[in-house]
C-alpha cells in the first residue's frame, strides 16, 4: 500500500483536476463515494479503515470546501448507498432525510468518517440526480447521484492509492435538430 501521506496528496490531485475541469458554480453538489478496502489493495468491503479515509478527506475536503461546494458523500450497498450531507444541503436541495447513522461495516471507513466532520451532518436517501460532479474512488457506482448528462474526466492520475478513480463533471443536455446551436463548453 502506497504511504497516507501519497493517499491523501493523490486525492488532492484528484480534486484540483475536477475542479479545474468542471468549474462548477458554488452551491453545487460534490459527489464522492470511497471504498478505502480498494485503496488499500484489497477487495471492497472487507478491510475498511479509519486512517485511509481521514487521508483521503484531507485530500478531498479542503478544495471542495474552498470552491463553496456541497460535499455528498456515498455509503455502501449495506445502508443502501445513503449519503452524508450538511443539513444545509438536504434542506437547499429538498433531499429526503434517513435514519441511519453509518459505522465501519455498513456504509464504510469514508462516510463514517465523514459523518463525524461534517457540519450539522445529515444522512439522505440519495441527491436525486442533482450532483454536478463526483470522484468514484474504487469502484463504488456514484452515478445515479450525477445530473445527466454525465462527461468522464480524463487524466493520467487513474488511482488513489490502489483504487481505481473515476471522475466525472456535467453539462446540460443537447436538444434540437440538425439547425440547433451550441455554446462552446
Amino acid at each position: 500500500m502506497v504511504s497516507l501521506r501519497e493517499i491523501a496528496q493523490q486525492a488532492a490531485q484528484a480534486a484540483e483536476i475536477l475542479l479545474d475541469a468542471a468549474r462548477p458554480q458554488p452551491g453545487g453538489i460534490c459527489v464522492v463515494g470511497c471504498s478505502t478496502s480498494e485503496v488499500a489493495g484489497e477487495m471492497i468491503g472487507s478491510a475498511s479503515n479509519l486512517e485511509v479515509a481521514q487521508a483521503v478527506w484531507e485530500g478531498l475536503a479542503p478544495a471542495i470546501r474552498e470552491a463553496k461546494l456541497y460535499l455528498a458523500v456515498q455509503g455502501c450497498e449495506h445502508i443502501n448507498r445513503a449519503l452524508c450531507v450538511p443539513r444545509a444541503c438536504a434542506e437547499r436541495f429538498d433531499l429526503t432525510e434517513v435514519m441511519v447513522t453509518p459505522w465501519l461495516h455498513a456504509g464504510g471507513a469514508f462516510i463514517t468518517y465523514a459523518y463525524g466532520r461534517t457540519a450539522d451532518p445529515v444522512m439522505v436517501e440519495d441527491l436525486r440526480a442533482r450532483a454536478v460532479l463526483g470522484l468514484d474512488i474504487g469502484g463504488t457506482l456514484i452515478g445515479m447521484h450525477l445530473r445527466p448528462v454525465a462527461v468522464p474526466i480524463h487524466t493520467p492520475l487513474r488511482q488513489i492509492g490502489a483504487a481505481h478513480l473515476t471522475m466525472a463533471r456535467v453539462r446540460p443536455r443537447y436538444i434540437g435538430g440538425p439547425r440547433a446551436k451550441y455554446q462552446p463548453e
